[in-house]
């Protein structure tokens, strides 16, 4: 009677300690859901410039408390929409990272607005090896001949000037991808630009030689420099200015001057009986 008892007892916490794990499972599964939203993510990786498709996104579980703003959470609504950055997989789409709607694919797509893609020619000197890379930034250095002087000398007048500085790479070659840190010799580099900055630009690329110089890219500091000269170069000191030749100022004609002598007096002397004339 007693052991009868005792199994009914053990039947009746088993069954009850059953039901609790049941309902705690589904109560915990419940919480999960209630603090899980979808998130609409990449797939596969996409350079920037690319148009986007339904077969390169996916929705994926994202916990409501961190999920960043301007994310998606219906992939139709970024069925042709342009990135604007370069985005891995597995990263949530942003409206901060695409184009504005109507925005075809390719370089334009990146050019910030009120700004302006030049592309100017380079070799692997003047690409800084092929360490100027799509985001990195540049100063531009442009080497030509000052205007003529009086007394100069067409080697005294080179300079090296930086006219632009801190100018984003946007692409090098037809490749915009920021991914690959390894150099790459190319021979033309895209910049991005102010419009007033591309005009000196031109100017620059039409008066003398362009090259690049690469920057750290958190520094945002802007230096003036006077340009370096061939007598900078050499720590030679300009040359003084030339003396002015002595000026000849006529003089009038010497006038001769003439002597007037007194005229001589004779005195006649009797001394005795002889007579004597003195002149003086």
């Amino acid at each position: 009677m007693r052991s009868g008892r005792a199994l009914m007892m053990i039947g009746a916490a088993l069954a009850a300690g059953f039901i609790a794990v049941i309902m705690a499972t589904q109560w915990i599964s419940g919480q999960a859901q209630l603090g899980v939203k979808k998130v609409v993510v990449l797939g596969v990786d996409v350079q920037l410039g690319s148009r986007l498709n339904p077969e390169m996104l996916q929705l994926a579980d994202w916990p409501s408390s961190s999920i960043p703003p301007g994310a998606f959470t219906d992939v139709k609504a970024l069925d042709g929409r342009v990135l604007k950055t370069t985005l891995q997989r597995g990263e949530a789409v942003l409206e901060s990272k695409l184009a504005p709607e109507g925005t075809r694919g390719g370089l334009s797509a990146v050019v910030s607005e009120g700004r302006r893609a030049i592309t100017v020619r380079v070799n692997d000197v003047v690409g800084v090896a092929g360490f100027a890379l799509p985001g990195n930034y540049v100063d531009i250095l442009v080497s030509t001949q000052q205007d003529a002087r009086a007394g100069a000398s067409s080697r005294d007048l080179a300079i090296s000037k930086i006219v632009l500085e801190r100018i984003l790479v946007l692409a090098v070659a037809q490749e915009a991808s920021r991914d690959d840190t390894r150099p790459k010799v190319v021979n033309a580099v895209t910049l991005e630009v102010t419009p007033e900055q591309a005009e000196k630009l031109d100017v620059a690329r039409s008066v003398g030689t362009l090259s690049l110089v690469l920057r750290n890219q958190v520094d945002d500091k802007n230096l003036r420099t006077a340009g370096a000269r061939k007598e900078d170069l050499f720590q030679i000191a300009a040359a003084p200015p030339p003396k002015p030749r002595p000026r000849l100022v006529s003089r009038p004609a010497a006038v001769p001057v003439v002597a007037v002598l007194p005229e001589k007096r004779k005195v006649e002397m009797i001394k005795g009986m002889s007579k004597s004339a003195v002149e003086f």
